[in-house]
């Protein structure tokens, strides 16, 4: 029978325990009080024995933190199952090739870094060879966040095993001849092996956690059983630094997610130098992620420790190990035995005699090569019990050099992460040092010669059966042939058309009950993911609580407190809504997971992300960049938008620029709608466009970013006549003349093209009122859908016409014959309107609500602005003036009457 209370291995079995029998009284000793007083009585002497340790000042590492030696100690580590010599030729290839490829394309001065994947080779390698389930066998296989700096040397494998070829290999960085590679993971660049974006660094570790989730989503929700796909994150000591590197660690560990590993290459080296110089970054994350709940692996030491831990009999070499700060450890890297000696071992005498029986070659193994993150042996382990571990995520700190195997010129020196570029006679150090047959006279011209030991090689074929066996080659995206969804019913989009009456109505309301009806497809309705960052009642979503679920692995254990209500909160394992939190960059990653799970998974899923629409673009567009790189598909919509439409809450909620930088992302189709009939136009043709029928040429990768407001308003009916649907999608239609809003201009009066976007429309229809009523002005009412999308079609058609192709722009089509000027006006800065501006022949001004916003009422905020209707209808007649179509009284009476 086993014994209950038996220790099981751990790091301090690496450990010689000097009097073996006393330590055996001590274990009795809680034994036996587990057993008779029960586990909590045990626990509560642990923690009062642990007090009187720190208060007595017994050296104890923090009850976070265990000393620093390896998890799993070398009695323990599992024969590796494969041939370590072979693995060992591989890795050889592969470091070789990875430094060849930089150092080659260091003459056209695009760059490269070698130094990580020469640190992180076996970390990477094992992996290959071992563990990474690919996605030719069952299921969607493994999903790998590969570190991004790291990418030279998964090019050299990918050039290993056949995938990549010489002429790849040599326009590294240099893409635009159509054969390149691009410098990081960017599956838009080579969709066909990357799968996720990591290099914008704290981005891997945030979308590896929510993709862990989202996993689990997909088989809790019965779309596809994904629960044998495991989550690997490769990740910089350095990396962590960034807030998003560890902002969702509780969430792996609060809902479980044991089909995650984090795989962090402790080399001791930021960027610019040590990562923690005067502390010890291993043993701080530690810390972090086991005060966060994961499963903690240190994989600190090679074997050449072995035999130092053996001699440790009085723990003074742990003690010391423990004690010294990483750059120092760093500086033992560069020197040599002597020093080692004085600094390290000289400082405790049970140091100094154990030094005496260490050879200078032993201090220098230990010290310069052995590190646990470079034995396949050691890392094999690790992920071993990484996969076996159950209940919560597991981190794997391996500590590696940086530059390892690169020569003395860069293993842990400062500047290595910026050294592009070994010598002739560092490349023949290192051919030595990796045993690889390259001669002398293969350095044609001082240029570094490509390594291949053969297409029909024992390694090749090693390599090539070790992945068959895993289920084909990794990394490696698929995009399945998938067929298109069905569109929804119509009778969800027509709802629209009639308008809302008398009745007020804002489009975000608009855009929930859209969405509400679409989830109750039958076809499509179960792909719907709605994501929300704890705002979902301000959104008006509470009534899809009920009724969908709000997903959680738990499901519900408690009786919330509005059970006897209708729209009650009610959690379940299978609830189709993510409700995030106050999270935006935890709710993006949610977002970026379900919308490409078209690629990871082989399932379309219609993810739609809500959220403040000031803390959208502005806090996580480099998740948005993240996104396109991604190829993602889904909806983004910027709720309470605007700058003026939030009364109250002042500069920090206004938002008055989110477009101008969705602008920026050439995946985003930016929409700032003014009507809710605009909205199921837009909708409609996005499913179409990212999950329908795609057209001829057409990028079916692309996301979609919707701007609704909070304003009650009423919502006119649809208007009559063709091509309102085509202008809504392209940007530009006409809402209304004077002549169909009723107001029955003289014939010779004078008129303006008022162009307006979002909320902005209804201060303009008031300010076409003004201008009939009390000006005998004429204005046109234009809804600009989007100013973006004008712009984009503009470009797309200058660019045509350097081509030789004659190409009109659509807002020039749409505005041809329009009379008089053109003012644009949004409650965005000017510079949204003004996009366009240089394609409209007609004269033109905007106005929108620039600076800093302000707390204050809707029509307080829009005066302020100057984008009221008052201040419309004086923009209107001052650019009717400038032409010589009314007098220049009339602005300056205008002025003073509305009180300008």
């Amino acid at each position: 029978m086993t014994d209950p209370y038996a220790i099981q291995p751990s790091a301090l079995d690496q450990l010689p325990d000097r009097d073996p029998e006393e330590t055996a009284e001590w274990q009795a000793s809680l034994d036996a009080v587990a057993k008779a007083a029960g586990p909590h009585r045990a626990a509560y002497l642990m923690r009062r024995t642990l007090e009187r340790a720190e208060g007595a000042g017994v050296a104890l590492p923090k009850l976070l933190e265990t000393d620093y030696v390896n998890t799993i100690p070398t009695a323990a580590e599992p024969t590796v199952d494969g041939d370590e010599e072979m693995e060992q030729r591989i890795t050889a290839w592969n470091r070789w090739n990875a430094a060849a490829m930089v150092t080659r394309g260091s003459k056209y001065g695009v760059g490269g870094h070698i130094a990580t994947f020469a640190s992180a080779a076996w970390l990477y390698e094992t992996g290959f060879n071992h563990f990474f389930r690919g996605k030719e066998g069952d299921g969607s296989g493994d999903q790998l966040y590969v570190q991004g700096h790291a990418s030279p040397g998964i090019y050299a494998r990918a050039f290993l095993d056949g995938r990549l070829n010489e002429d790849h290999l040599d326009n590294f960085r240099r893409e635009s001849g159509g054969n390149g590679l691009p410098s990081y993971p960017h599956p838009r660049r080579l969709p066909w092996l990357w799968e996720f974006p990591t290099v914008s660094m704290g981005l891997g570790p945030i979308s590896a956690i929510y993709q862990a989730r989202f996993n689990r989503y997909l088989t809790s929700r019965g779309i596809k059983d994904v629960s044998d796909s495991h989550v690997w994150a490769f990740l910089g000591d350095g990396e962590m630094d960034e807030p998003e590197s560890t902002t969702a660690l509780t969430l792996a560990a609060r809902e479980g997610l044991d089909n995650l590993t984090f795989v962090i290459n402790c080399n001791l080296q930021r960027l610019d130098g040590p990562v923690r110089a005067n502390f010890k970054i291993v043993q701080e994350l530690e810390a972090l992620f086991r005060g966060s709940g994961w499963n903690v692996i240190k994989t600190l030491w090679g074997t050449a420790w072995d035999e130092l831990f053996q001699l440790d009999t009085t723990g003074a070499l742990v003690r010391r190990l423990r004690e010294v700060p990483d750059a120092q450890v760093q500086t033992y890297q560069t020197r040599d035995a002597a020093y080692i000696r004085q600094d390290f071992f000289g400082k405790d005498p049970a140091l100094v005699e154990m030094a005496k029986l260490l050879s200078d070659d032993k201090i220098l193994e230990c010290f310069h090569f052995s590190r646990g993150g470079h034995e396949a042996r050691k890392v094999y382990a690790a992920y071993k019990a990484a996969l076996a571990h159950k209940g919560a995520p597991t981190v794997i700190l391996a500590q590696t050099v940086k530059g390892h195997t690169l020569g003395k010129g860069f293993a842990s020196k400062n500047a290595n992460h910026q050294m592009k570029k070994l010598s002739v006679d560092e490349f023949k150090e290192m051919r030595d040092l990796l045993g690889l047959p390259i001669k002398d006279s293969d350095f044609v011209d001082g240029v570094v010669p490509y390594g291949h030991p053969g297409a029909d090689s024992p390694e090749v074929r090693y390599l090539q059966e070790r992945r068959a066996a895993l289920g084909g080659p990794a990394p490696a995206r698929r995009t399945h042939a998938l067929a298109p969804l069905p569109a929804p019913a119509e009778k969800a989009f027509a709802a629209f058309d009639k308008g809302s009456g008398t009745q007020s109505v804002a489009t975000t309301m608009a855009f929930v009950r859209l969405v509400k009806d679409l989830v109750r497809d039958k076809e499509t309705g179960k792909r719907w993911v709605p994501i929300v960052p704890d705002e979902a009642r301000t959104f008006g979503m509470e009534s899809l609580f009920p009724s969908l679920g709000i997903y959680s692995p738990k499901g519900q254990t408690y009786e919330p407190v509005d059970r006897d209500q209708l729209m009650y909160y009610k959690e379940a394992e299978n609830g189709q809504i993510l409700n995030e939190g106050i999270t935006e960059a935890g709710s993006m990653a949610d977002f970026i997971a379900a919308s490409t799970a078209y690629a990871t998974h082989g399932e379309a899923m219609i993810p739609f992300y809500i959220f403040y629409s000031m803390f959208g673009w502005q806090r996580t567009a480099d998740q948005m960049w993240q996104l396109g790189d991604q190829l993602g598909r889904g909806f983004l919509i910027g709720a309470t938008a605007g700058r003026t439409t939030l009364t109250g809450e002042g500069l920090q909620h206004a938002d008055g620029h989110t477009p101008v930088i969705a602008a920026t992302n050439p995946a985003s189709l930016t929409y700032d709608p003014a009507f809710a009939y605009e909205i199921a136009v837009i909708v409609k043709e996005g499913l179409r466009r990212m999950y329908g029928e795609a057209k001829p040429g057409e990028d079916q990768n692309v996301f979609y970013y919707l701007t609704v407001y909070n304003e009650p308003m009423p919502q006119p009916a649809k208007p009559q006549g063709l091509g309102i649907d085509e202008g809504i999608v392209k940007g530009l239609y006409r809402f209304n003349t004077a002549e169909s809003a009723g107001l029955a201009p003289a014939a010779n009066a004078p008129r303006i093209q008022l162009l307006a976007s979002g909320t902005a429309i209804h201060w303009t229809l008031k300010a076409q009122q003004l201008l009939a009523a009390e000006w005998g002005v004429a204005a046109d009412v234009w809804s600009a859908t989007s100013w973006t999308e004008l712009r984009r079609d503009a470009m797309d058609a200058d660019a045509a016409l350097l081509r030789g192709e004659d190409r009109t722009p659509y807002v020039r089509q749409a505005l041809q014959g329009a009379e008089g000027p053109v003012l644009a006006v949004s409650d965005y800065m000017r510079q949204v309107p003004d996009q366009i501006a240089q394609w409209v022949e007609q004269d033109w001004s905007s106005l929108g609500a620039d600076g800093f916003g302000l707390s204050d009422t809707r029509e307080g905020a829009r005066r302020h602005f100057g984008v009221d209707a008052e201040s419309v209808v004086v923009a209107a007649l001052a650019q009717l003036a400038r032409r010589g179509e009314i007098k220049a009284t009339a602005v300056k009476e205008a002025r003073e009457r509305y009180g300008l």
